[in-house]
């Protein structure tokens, strides 16, 4: 990454962006790209570009840490048996099936994994974009129905998750990303930063994956239901 500093002499300069930066001087090049002396009426001054040498090392970490985290959301849930196993799951996939025709869209429904308290259902259709919804809203609007209807067969305490089209997993990824993003942005920074508004689950994230980030903390701001998350540099 690129940065600029301006301060009255290149030491100054130099000592702002260490503290900046969060960095060590030897962790990046510093080049002078312009200089003003003093004179009468104007107080002089220089300005520096640093490059910063460990970007691509971090930016290594940091996906590979990405990539830790979508392992360990994919295996803590155990893949199932693609059949209802009780009379509980073969409602449910009863009620999806019909909830979907009532809509005109034919769809194969199974079970994707079990375990954490969670009941993940596979939706297969050739009408998948329909059923995501722009930004997952139509998936959101049916899993809801589905775990209403989960609570008046007597199972509140099973989370239900629709997905088609492996959508789930692709913004679990993308989140992961997001909050590596944003940790490092506000590590260099020393400040905070305000995600966009998101669901109780896309909040739980967030805080999971920078949970164990030892100079990073994050809390949710805003009374609605989509709240957001703000991800804090720790002093």
């Amino acid at each position: 990454m690129v940065y600029e500093y301006e301060a009255k002499t290149e030491r100054e300069a130099i000592e702002m962006a260490v503290k900046k930066l969060g960095l060590e001087r030897e962790s990046f090049d510093v080049e002078i790209i312009e200089t003003q002396k003093n004179t009468l009426f104007k107080k002089g001054y220089v300005k520096i570009r640093v490059h910063t040498l460990n970007t691509v090392k971090f930016q290594r970490e940091e996906n590979d840490n990405a990539e830790n985290r979508r392992k360990h959301l994919i295996l803590k849930r155990r893949v199932a048996e693609p059949l209802s196993k009780d009379d509980f799951e073969k409602k449910l996939l009863e009620f999806i099936s019909l909830v979907v025709q009532k809509i005109s869209c034919k769809c194969t429904v199974d079970i994707m994994f079990r375990g954490g308290g969670e009941l993940g259902i596979r939706l297969i259709s050739p009408y998948s974009s329909i059923l995501i919804g722009h930004k997952g809203k139509n998936l959101d609007a049916l899993q809801l129905l589905t775990n209403a209807y989960a609570e008046n067969l007597g199972q509140r305490d099973v989370r239900i998750i629709l997905d088609a089209e492996n959508y789930r997993i692709r913004c679990e990824e993308s989140l992961v990303r997001l909050a590596y993003t944003t940790a490092d942005a506000v590590r260099i920074s020393h400040s905070s930063v305000l995600l966009g508004p998101m669901n109780p689950p896309e909040r739980k994230l967030i805080h999971a994956t920078l949970n164990d980030v030892d100079d990073i903390e994050t809390k949710s701001e805003g009374n609605e239901l989509y709240r957001q998350v703000r991800v804090i540099f720790k002093a």
